[in-house]
């Protein structure tokens, strides 16, 4: 059996390593709770999306074959620009499917008509501006830049992204999603881009909570009464 002397420090040790992950816990639980609550489509803003969006098809293109591409096409996509079809080459370029001429960005007008067929059309756009450079929290992080931001007249502060250099619709974001987000980075603990995982931070508290849960178990073993009946009981 722990000596007396040896149950204070485990109290101690356990006290202490649970206050100083006690808020850290708490984010964990809080984190855990809104992610179990919530639904994943309505947090990727699926139901201010338009669902049923189908491309629309095209006739009459000229043959990718005949643009003057640099070192021939490894990819081709087809883009939408407001009724004109577009190629989208090698993940760099914006051709014109009918005549063929080269385009830098598309225009405001562009992102809008690109917006409405992505975006439910009973909400009303609010204001249109273009960004160039987003920093490490920012909700269009890791995304083609430069690009438009469409805000709308919701109460969840609806965004819409459409890149400008190659015209596609990217993503939405809202309230509900910046809730995520945020709680996302409390629970992995990842200050910097919320995705990893392997952080040493988490690794640190992690080691610690286990740490602060079998000293628990610890500190029950040497304070139960029970036990010290048990082991009185297989002495004799």
């Amino acid at each position: 059996m722990v000596n007396k002397h040896k149950a204070l420090k485990i109290r101690k040790i356990h006290r202490y390593l649970g206050l100083f992950l006690g808020v850290q816990f708490l984010f964990w639980t809080i984190s855990g709770l809104y992610f179990s609550w919530t639904n994943i489509d309505d947090i990727h803003g699926d139901h201010f999306k338009n669902l049923e969006y189908q491309p629309k098809a095209f006739d009459n293109l000229i043959s990718p074959s005949q643009l003057d591409v640099q070192y021939g096409i490894r990819t081709i996509e087809i883009r939408d620009l407001n009724n004109t079809p577009y190629y989208w080459i090698n993940n760099k370029q914006l051709y014109n499917a009918v005549n063929g001429s080269l385009k830098n960005h598309i225009t405001k007008e562009e992102a809008l008509y690109i917006a409405k067929n992505n975006i439910k059309s009973n909400l009303e756009v609010e204001t249109i501006r273009q960004i160039y450079e987003v920093g490490k929290h920012h909700e269009y992080r890791k995304k083609l830049l430069p690009a438009y931001v469409i805000s709308y007249q919701t109460d969840e502060a609806l965004k819409a992204y459409v890149s400008v250099k190659d015209g596609k619709f990217q993503t939405v974001r809202h309230r509900s999603w910046r809730w995520f987000d945020f709680l996302w980075m409390t629970h992995t603990m990842d200050y910097e881009a919320r995705d990893n995982f392997n952080t040493i931070v988490l690794r640190i508290f992690s080691l610690l909570g286990l740490i602060t849960v079998l000293s628990g178990f610890l500190l029950w073993y040497t304070s139960s009464p029970s036990i010290r009946k048990m082991i009185k009981r297989i002495k004799r």
